[in-house]
């Protein structure tokens, strides 16, 4: 029987697995605090707002990405905590 509640680690390493986060945590690491629309300009036309805003919500989930309300712009923050736990437990002790 699965759990009801998937747990932290699994939602990371599901919110690592896709491409398009990836590139999204990589556009925070150069500039964090980035709105909806300048992270849909940096995906190019390949994915849609919505797709954009789906990803987003998946990386919220894990953790990964924190927001702040700034008058009607939401920013995005990349937390690189839930990534350095990963590395600790599962890495680390692999090196």
């Amino acid at each position: 029987m699965m759990p009801a509640v998937e747990p932290v680690d699994d939602l990371v390493f599901k919110a690592l697995a896709d491409p398009t986060r990836r590139l999204l945590l990589d556009a925070l690491f150069e500039l964090d605090g980035q709105s909806l629309q300048s992270l849909c300009e940096r995906c190019g036309h390949d994915i849609t707002r919505f797709g954009v805003m789906k990803h987003l919500a998946v990386l919220e989930a894990a953790n990964l990405v924190t927001t702040q309300k700034d008058g009607r712009t939401k920013r995005h923050y990349l937390n690189p905590v839930p990534i350095q736990q990963i590395a600790d437990r599962w890495i680390s002790k692999y090196a």
